[in-house]
């Protein structure tokens, strides 16, 4: 079955970095776009960066643009989120997504605090 494994978060300090990273099981990893969404208590889960399956193509929200850059490595099965200078307003769950058979899977998500 599918299984999608966050991890990397933490508290860091405004200004600070993090890197996340999913770990994929269950299907052709190489074959398919992978996704990072972002849950903020009391807000809707939002699309941070996704991309293709070869690593080619990327895509970011606007408000992670310059700041989050998305890769994966297909051999490794694993898509990472490394993100810079952090904003307290990226304060939320983050969780990475892979859309299998027309169904959307979910990791179990990661927090992410920024904070000083």
């Amino acid at each position: 079955q599918v299984q999608l494994v966050e991890s990397g978060g933490g508290l860091v300090q405004p200004g600070g970095s993090l890197r996340l990273s999913c770990a994929a099981s269950g299907f052709t990893f190489s074959m398919y776009p992978m996704s990072w969404y972002r849950q903020a208590p009391g807000k809707e889960r939002d699309m941070v960066a996704r991309i293709g399956s070869a690593g080619g193509s990327t895509d970011y929200a606007d408000s992670v643009k310059g700041r989050f850059t998305i890769s994966r490595d297909n051999a490794k099965n694993t898509v990472y989120l490394q993100m810079n200078s952090l904003k307290p307003e990226d304060t939320a769950v983050y969780y990475c997504k892979v859309l299998y058979y027309y169904i959307d899977y979910w990791g179990q998500g990661t927090q992410v605090t920024v904070s000083s």
